[in-house]
């Protein structure tokens, strides 16, 4: 009875010095990984600096949209005021023009904004000569780095009433572009597919130049012209991005772009029929209540909105085709 006590003794004894020799060696290897990738931690740790301040600390500001702000109290003990806030949005007259606006705007763009920066991307694939195309990749991303403020004084220098360049090379006539409505929705429209098409376009160039060249040359083999090999090859391996992508571009369906929509028509009141929308309509409300509340509820509002249709955009991708799906 002793021996076996003592040999289980031993066994254990032993398996619990080749634990501990495994514990301190996966340490050591832990360690060392650590080390190897110190580098790599250091290059990330920026933006890692950055999404945090940005991106997560503002969420205390949740707190504002349920709140009715005192500053001379502070956030945390200003009265709650439930859904008051958020009642601004919809009580108003002008609540159903700015979101009809901004959901308008970002399904048209949405969709043509795919199409088109798809179009880019596989033009620009196509292109042989590498320093032609180091010329024309720049120069179609160099509006995305335009600022609002220089973007407006570029589009009043096309349609200025007395001095722009439509009304007076184009047109012959003299169109008050500022003070009518109607033409805004199409201008926008190409404003923001000029400035924007090609920063979109340079993610799909990038999955483009990941495709296999193989595929092409046996299409070639095969006598695919080149329609054929965009339509069979390059189009079927983009739709896993271009999902992703559209996936995103939904989260932000209820948000807008402010200097666009505010710099670029001047602040003009006599546009807010189809230049109004729910960031614009804030701002200007803000200007008169001066209401953080009510700006804060705003944004709640559009970040729940946003979150709510890409789970239901993605479940229905996974019902279509689950290994598109983004979660």
């Amino acid at each position: 009875m002793s021996r076996k006590t003592d040999s289980t003794q031993l066994k254990e004894a032993g398996k619990s010095q080749y634990d501990g020799l495994l514990a301190a060696r996966k340490k050591k290897s832990r360690k060392s990984t650590f080390l190897n990738m110190l580098p790599l931690y250091l290059m990330m740790l920026p933006g890692l600096i950055y999404l945090v301040c940005n991106n997560y600390l503002p969420m205390f500001g949740i707190l504002i949209a349920f709140k009715r702000v005192n500053f001379s109290k502070g956030i945390l003990a200003s009265p709650w005021v439930g859904l008051d806030n958020f009642e601004f949005l919809f009580k108003t007259k002008d609540a159903m023009i700015m979101i009809r606006n901004t959901l308008a705007y970002n399904v048209v763009w949405i969709i043509l904004g795919m199409v088109i920066a798809v179009f880019i991307a596989i033009c620009m694939s196509e292109i042989s000569s590498r320093p032609i195309a180091k010329v024309i990749q720049p120069v179609i991303c160099f509006p995305s780095m335009v600022s609002a403020v220089i973007l407006s004084f570029i589009v009043y220098a096309f349609l200025s009433t007395t001095y722009g360049y439509v009304n007076t090379a184009i047109l012959h006539e003299k169109i008050n572009w500022y003070a009518t409505a109607k033409y805004w929705p199409v201008i926008l429209t190409i404003v923001h597919f000029w400035q924007s098409s090609g920063q979109s376009s340079i993610i799909y160039m990038a999955s483009i130049g990941g495709i296999d060249k193989g595929l092409y040359e046996s299409a070639r083999i095969d006598g695919a012209n080149k329609f054929k090999q965009i339509i069979y090859i390059t189009l079927p391996m983009l739709k896993p991005m271009m999902i992703l992508m559209l996936l995103m571009s939904v989260g932000r369906i209820f948000n807008s772009d402010f200097g666009l929509f505010y710099q670029v028509p001047l602040g003009s009141g006599l546009l807010n029929s189809t230049t109004q929308t729910i960031d614009t309509y804030v701002y200007r409300a803000l200007l008169v209540l001066n209401d953080v509340g009510m700006s804060s509820a705003a944004s709640v509002f559009q970040a729940i909105i946003g979150f709510i249709l890409v789970c239901l955009s993605n479940a229905f991708v996974r019902v279509v085709d689950p290994d598109d799906a983004l979660f």
